[in-house]
Order: structure tokens, then C-alpha cells, then sequence
């Protein structure tokens, strides 16, 4: 079998450290064993997403010496897919329409629901709602476990037991985009033949999620690889809302991407210049 494995970012911002080492492990994990490393942009957000981050993200990769295989894919292309499996799960009776606004969410989520605070199922079981009013689209959690059963899926060399259920009422499809990350990534994974999912340890939850959606549209599984994150001097994760330096204002100073590249394989985080030292 040929590995798969595959790169995903969001054009929402600049890609840094974190995102160099997501790249190069899902990269150097096909290349490794002869097999293909795909490139997918996620950019179902439109209120966000830029094209300017895109070229960005192209340039990126390049000077970090990666290469991948095939065109690049845009989720913004693939709707069609996505609606098809909304309707699916909906003709299995899984879904139902969501009106709570984010406020409201954060109102009935103030008290403690369990170790993660969880949808509490407000709109689940509304009697005739208002389709015409905005909505988003949330999966029965527990009638999509009571129709599948017991799953599991295989994390590095480690059997996990799928908990979708802890995850709460997931949503599938938002009011502002015709699908969620949860649904998309999903549909998306199985259509591209992706084999080995390698992305980092802070998704390894939503992977409970992934396996009972593919279980529920019977989409092949694939073997995940969840890795450590990249973490600053102060021990937070390397991402855009702390500071975290970009790759792109790295390449416009000139610095040697590949061995950026190299020393991000050896386990050595560089110091870019004005940022505290990573640990």
C-alpha cells in the first residue's frame, strides 16, 4: 500500500514554527517510506480566508525545501461533497438545526459540563423549527453511537477507543459555512485516499469525532500520527494570537529555510532574531 500522508493549513494568517514542523513530519512521513505527501488548503472559512495567505503558504513550503505531489486542493472547490454527506447523515435522521447564537452557547455552557464543556443540546428535539431563520447543523451524538457501536483507531503503535460521545453534540455544518472542520477534513481525507494522518497532539480529541463520521458514511480509516506541539520559552504553543514568529517574515530576512528545516528535524528550535528562545 502507498503511504498518503497530507498538509491541510488554513489561509487565515502567516504559517510559522508550528506549522514548519506539522509540514515536514506529514512530509518527511511519506517520503520516508516512498509514498506521496498531498497539499489541501481549508479555506471553507470565506469571512477569513485570504489569497494572499495562500501565495504565502506556497512560498513557505518551497523555501522550507517541501515538495508535494499533485495540484493543490481548496476545500472552497469541494462543496458539493460535503453537502452530500449532510445529506446523507440528515436522510439517517443524525441531524438537527441549531439557531443558538455564541452568546447563548456560552450562557447554558457556564457551568461545569464534565472535564470539556459540551453543547447542551438546546435545539435537539425543537418541534417544527423555522428553516428560514439562520442555522447551523448539529450531529445526535447519541443516536450516531447507538447506530454504529463500539469503535476504536489506531494512534502511532496505540489502540484508542473512540468516546465521540464526551465530544457533545458536534456541529456539521455552520451558520456562516457549508460545513465544519470536523465534517469536512473528514470527507476530505477518505476522497484524497489519505492513509496516515499525522497533525498535532491539540486534535487528538476531535479524532473521536472523525472516526465515528467515517463509520457513519463508511469512509476507509486511516492511521494517525498525533505529534508534540512546538512550545515558546513560557511553555504555550507556538500560534498566530501569541506572537509566534512567521515563517514568511523569516524568508523575507533572508534566513536558509532548508536548514530551518533541518534543525527542526533534529529536534533543535532556532531562535529567530528579536524572539525569546523556544523550549
Amino acid at each position: 500500500m502507498t503511504i498518503v500522508t497530507r498538509f491541510a493549513p488554513s489561509p487565515t494568517g502567516r504559517l510559522h514554527l508550528g506549522h514548519a514542523d506539522a509540514a515536514i513530519r506529514a512530509h518527511d512521513h511519506a517520503r520516508t517510506r516512498g509514498g506521496r505527501f498531498l497539499l489541501r488548503i481549508e479555506d471553507i472559512d470565506g469571512t477569513r480566508s485570504r489569497p494572499e495567505h495562500v501565495a504565502a503558504i506556497l512560498a513557505d513550503l518551497a523555501w522550507l525545501g517541501l515538495s508535494w505531489d499533485g495540484e493543490v486542493v481548496f476545500q472552497s472547490q469541494r462543496l458539493d461533497l460535503y453537502a452530500a454527506a449532510l445529506d446523507r447523515l440528515r436522510d439517517m435522521g443524525l441531524l438537527y438545526p441549531c439557531f443558538c447564537t455564541r452568546a447563548e452557547i456560552a450562557g447554558a455552557m457556564s457551568a461545569p459540563h464534565g472535564p470539556t464543556p459540551v453543547y447542551p443540546g438546546t435545539c435537539r428535539g425543537r418541534p417544527a423549527p423555522d428553516l428560514t431563520r439562520p442555522h447551523g447543523w448539529r450531529l445526535d451524538m447519541a443516536a450516531a453511537v447507538a447506530r454504529v457501536g463500539a469503535l476504536g483507531w489506531c494512534d502511532g503503535d496505540r489502540r484508542i477507543a473512540a468516546d465521540p460521545l464526551a465530544q457533545g453534540d458536534v456541529v456539521l455544518a455552520r451558520k456562516d459555512a457549508p460545513a465544519s472542520y470536523h465534517l469536512a477534513v473528514t470527507v476530505d481525507d477518505a476522497a484524497q485516499g489519505v492513509t496516515d494522518v499525522v497533525r498535532g497532539v491539540d486534535l487528538f480529541e476531535a479524532t473521536h469525532v472523525h472516526r465515528l463520521l467515517q463509520a457513519l458514511l463508511d469512509l476507509p480509516v486511516p492511521h494517525w500520527h498525533h505529534h508534540p506541539l512546538l512550545v515558546g520559552a513560557d511553555g504555550e504553543r507556538l500560534a498566530k494570537r501569541h506572537g509566534a514568529p512567521a515563517l514568511a517574515a523569516m524568508r523575507e530576512r533572508g534566513e536558509d529555510g532548508r536548514s530551518l528545516a533541518a534543525r527542526l528535524r533534529a529536534g533543535g528550535f532556532p531562535k529567530p532574531a528579536g524572539v525569546p528562545i523556544l523550549s
